[in-house]
């Protein structure tokens, strides 16, 4: 379980990360919201969390991943310069599921809805 001290880290890596994607230039990377973060108890490793905007110039999961990957280092230089930690985390990014799933569940429940009805 996370402590409030890892909870405060989280989140500011989140929004200092969340602003600088903003700036990226990459065209892989399209509109990505970041959703988590998880560090690892001593700061060595953090979990980031993304997802995208569906139909988003075409780009595929895996573009984004590689987007997101190779700004790792700058992004990783980025929370070195604003945050207050001794050990900054190395950055690995994953697709967060949730939303996808959570519109699918809403999907079936809108037409199990419509069944009902007929």
């Amino acid at each position: 379980m996370a402590t409030d001290r890892m909870r405060r880290v989280n989140e500011e890596i989140k929004e200092i990360l969340a602003a600088r994607l903003l700036e990226l230039k990459d065209p892989r990377i399209g509109f990505v919201t970041l959703t988590d973060v998880r560090t690892s108890p001593d700061l060595a490793q953090a979990e980031v969390f993304y997802t995208e905007l569906d139909g988003d110039e075409g780009n595929e999961p895996s573009e984004t991943a590689a987007g997101l990957e190779s700004a790792a280092p700058m992004l990783r230089r980025e929370l070195a310069d604003r945050l207050r930690i001794r050990r900054i985390p190395e950055l690995h990014f994953t697709h967060d599921p949730a939303p996808e799933r959570g519109r699918h569940i809403e999907r079936l429940l809108r037409q199990a809805r419509e069944r009902d009805r007929e």
